[in-house]
C-alpha cells in the first residue's frame, strides 16, 4: 500500500504520510560507549539501541529509565505508517522540513518499516499542525 499523494522524478518528489502517535513519553539517553543493552530498556512501546565509537544511544519510555542516567526526557514520538522503498527519496525530508520551518527540533530513527520522529511533548499540538499543513495525514 502506497501513501505518496504523487509519483515525480527527480529531487522534488512530494510525499503524503500516514503518521500517528506513539503511545507514551520517551527519553533519549547516553551511556559509554560500547555498552551493554541494559535490562530496563526491554518492555513496551518503541525502542532503540544505536553505538557508536563514542557512545551508546537508547531510546525508550521515559519512565524505565533510572534517574542517574544521562537523559533528555518529555519527548512525544511520531511514527509514519511504512514500509517505504529503501531507495525513496525524501521521506524524512518530507516530516522534518514542515517541522524545522516551525522551529519544531526532531531526532529520527528509522526502522525497516519506516521513520520515527522524536519531537518535545510540549510541541506536539503544533506539529501536527506542522504536518497537517503541509498535506500529511494525522492521528491516533
Amino acid at each position: 500500500m502506497s501513501f505518496f499523494s504523487k509519483t515525480v522524478e527527480g529531487p522534488d518528489l512530494d510525499h503524503i504520510l500516514q503518521i500517528r502517535f506513539v503511545t507514551g513519553r520517551y527519553a533519549v539517553s547516553r551511556l559509554p560507549a560500547h555498552s551493554d543493552v541494559p535490562s530496563w530498556l526491554n518492555g513496551q512501546g518503541f525502542k532503540a539501541v544505536i553505538n557508536s565509537d563514542d557512545e551508546t544511544t537508547l531510546v525508550c519510555l521515559e519512565d524505565r529509565v533510572p534517574a542517574d542516567v544521562k537523559s533528555e526526557r518529555g519527548w512525544a514520538c511520531l511514527r509514519t505508517i511504512g514500509p517505504f522503498s529503501f531507495d525513496a527519496a525524501g521521506i524524512v525530508l518530507s516530516l522534518i522540513e514542515p517541522l524545522s520551518a516551525n522551529g519544531i527540533g526532531v531526532f529520527v530513527v528509522c526502522t525497516y518499516e519506516g521513520e520515527h520522529v522524536l519531537i518535545s511533548a510540549s510541541d506536539a499540538e503544533k506539529a501536527v499542525q506542522c504536518l497537517e499543513a503541509a498535506g500529511h495525514v494525522c492521528g491516533g
